[in-house]
């Protein structure tokens, strides 16, 4: 799945601007962020909203954006990774994300410990949810 999406679509889709809206301003707000040549060229955020991936009030859902020339070079992957670590030292047990199910992204998710529950949003989307404190 490598379909262009238009820019403004982050304003008329509620779940998607959920993901932004008013971010920072809640405890569960994170971001971390790839920078190449002083350029930040891609972000990892996490937060408690109603949004694509939404499980519960207690588990932080995944957005991640890369340039499109940074893709496929390990960014995403080092982003997600980091992220995870910092969600497993505050004390979180699980996060999940939604993801078109022909997204190439699902093997990355996959890959960084994210397993398929179910259907997300619609029978569009995955939900998948990654365990942090595995027992």
């Amino acid at each position: 799945y490598t379909k262009e999406v238009p820019r403004d679509i982050i304003y008329k889709e509620p779940l998607i601007y959920a993901a932004i809206k008013d971010f920072g301003q809640h405890k569960d707000d994170y971001c971390l962020v790839a920078v190449v040549d002083d350029k930040v060229v891609g972000a990892v955020w996490v937060g408690i909203a109603d949004e694509y991936g939404h499980m519960d009030d207690e588990t932080p859902s995944f957005s991640i954006s890369l340039f499109k020339e940074y893709r496929g070079k390990g960014m995403g992957t080092a982003l997600m990774e980091k992220m995870l670590q910092h969600l497993r030292e505050k004390g979180y047990k699980r996060a999940s994300l939604g993801v078109n199910k022909e997204n190439y992204a699902v093997r990355m998710y996959k890959k960084v410990g994210f397993q398929i529950v179910g259907d997300g949003a619609d029978e569009t989307e995955w939900l998948m949810v990654c365990e942090l404190n595995p027992m």
